[in-house]
């Protein structure tokens, strides 16, 4: 597997992002406008596959969105995720770490939207490289807890479910520092473990670095479900909040206007996004972007 070299955007600290197919384009260009929105002082680049089509590289270009190619990474061994084919593309999220043209990498999903600038994210303590590679750093990244107790979570948890760990971390959101020594470790416990892991690259990090990671707020990956009635609402702040996860289907962008309106009720969550993404779709008009995404 290669080491991922060429730098596509200015400065060493970057937000990052997997896109492997063209359903998710509408959530990456919410999370990049919403990026701007709040005024983060970094780029993001797009990490993609080579399955992704041209048309949806020119849509990124068109908005000044930097793009890397990576390889697709499935360990030979896996486990079949039939049930749930979207975890198959979640072990390509590992490919942060090879990212060693810069000195740090927040990356975040596509189904996200930045609600408050977070850039304190790209100085937060971590273990150098060097150290991590040791095997003696207890910080090698920091994540949110994975969070097990909300509704409608059956995809997100492994068939023997009362075995899970509770220490298990949440891989939409992972601050990490780039190491060729740490990604050569990532990819050989992967191969060399992966048919009994529920998560994917969850499972590879959670695992493999257990009790050497540095535990985040919730604000940070604020699951949308935490703020439904008899979940986490107790200690769920929409002031609070700086980066809101869409996990579960439907999709803000996938939903039709009138299955949105029925979700406002119970999650007004869904209309965050659809005004942040008009927004998108005025700057887009004022700066010339005509391609109707």
């Amino acid at each position: 597997m290669r080491l991922v070299r060429p730098k596509t955007t200015g400065g060493d600290k970057v937000w990052a992002v997997l896109l492997t197919n063209e359903t998710y384009l509408p959530g990456v260009l919410a999370l990049a406008h919403s990026l701007r929105s709040v005024g983060s002082a970094y780029g993001l680049i797009v990490l993609y596959t080579d399955t992704l089509p041209s048309k949806v590289l020119s849509a990124l270009s068109a908005r000044f969105i930097d793009t890397q190619l990576i390889d697709y990474i499935r360990p030979a061994n896996g486990p079949n995720y039939s049930n749930d084919p979207r975890f198959n593309d979640c072990w390509t999220k590992l490919a942060a770490f090879s990212l060693t043209q810069y000195e740090r990498v927040v990356q975040l999903d596509a189904d996200m939207l930045v609600l408050q600038n977070m850039d304190e994210l790209m100085t937060l303590p971590l273990d150098s490289a060097t150290e991590a590679s040791k095997g003696i750093s207890t910080r090698v990244l920091a994540a949110g807890h994975a969070c097990h107790g909300t509704p409608e979570t059956a995809h997100q948890i492994a068939p023997a479910c009362n075995a899970s760990p509770m220490g298990y971390l949440n891989g939409g959101l992972l601050v990490l520092v780039p190491s060729a020594a740490l990604w050569e470790r990532i990819l050989n416990y992967m191969h060399a473990n992966a048919s009994g892991m529920g998560f994917a690259d969850q499972s590879v990090l959670s695992e493999l670095f257990a009790g050497r990671w540095v535990p985040l707020p919730y604000i940070y990956n604020a699951l949308r479900t935490m703020r439904w009635e008899g979940v986490h609402e107790v200690i769920w702040r929409d002031d609070k909040v700086k980066n809101l996860h869409y996990i579960l289907d439907p999709k803000p962008w996938a939903a039709q206007t009138g299955e949105v309106g029925m979700r406002l009720e119970k999650d007004p969550t869904y209309q965050w996004w659809v005004d942040l993404d008009q927004q998108r779709k005025t700057w887009d008009k004022n700066n010339g972007i005509t391609d109707g995404l």
